[in-house]
């Protein structure tokens, strides 16, 4: 396999996405800033489509901060327990909308540094409110698209925070917010974890590490 330099190499896996997956909707069910954050902390180690399941249960009875500070945190985690971690993503969703009305005069913050500082929020959640809420250009890897940056020799970043840098500097701005879409989804359909034949990848078998071709 010749090899390839990366930013070429991005190039053409960005086309090769944009051929697969020209439109890119979110995965996760919202209406607004917040529905959208509370549904990306519900999704840490869990399915987006487990969370989809569980969050009109939970934005039935409240679906802004006002209303969430109502319930009592045993109410929050047992609606959401198929979620997983429900004692810690519970007092979490009710710690920050508490914050969100006390600091931000109801409204989801709109800077990195605001979200992060919410309970449960950390650079990745941060990351995918900017992008997918506000439209700020962001890149949020998770450990999906950790592995297939590492797969199609992108990266070489041992965390996701390296994997992240690695990917800005190849990828433009501009395609940021869409692009860590189209890697997911690619991902799911042609690139899981488990069970992945990097020869019949449509990506890996083009431009995968030699030592996944073996």
């Amino acid at each position: 396999m010749t090899r390839i330099p990366k930013k070429v190499k991005a190039i053409e896996i960005a086309k090769m996405l944009e051929e697969f997956y020209p439109e890119t909707p979110i995965p996760l069910d919202h209406k607004d800033p917040y529905t959208l954050l509370v549904a990306v902390l519900l999704s840490a180690q869990c399915t987006d489509a487990r969370v989809n399941k569980v969050t009109p249960f939970l934005f039935e009875k409240a679906d802004n901060p006002t209303e969430m500070i109502k319930l009592e945190v045993e109410t929050i985690k047992g609606i959401i327990r198929p979620c997983g971690l429900s004692p810690r993503k519970s007092q979490a969703i009710w710690d920050l909308s508490n914050i969100i009305l006390d600091k931000h005069d109801g409204k989801v913050p709109e800077t990195f540094e605001d979200l992060e500082a919410l309970p449960g929020v950390g650079h990745k959640t941060a990351s995918v409110v900017m992008a997918q809420a506000f439209g700020v250009p962001a890149f949020p890897v998770d450990t999906h698209i950790h592995r297939l940056a590492h797969r199609w020799a992108l990266s070489t970043g041992k965390n996701v925070d390296k994997t992240e840098a690695d990917l800005k500097k190849l990828f433009p701005r501009e395609t940021w917010n869409k692009l860590h879409l189209q890697i997911i989804f690619f991902g799911r359909e042609y690139c899981p974890a488990r069970g992945h034949d990097p020869k019949v990848c449509p990506i890996c078998s083009k431009y995968g590490r030699k030592s996944l071709m073996k």
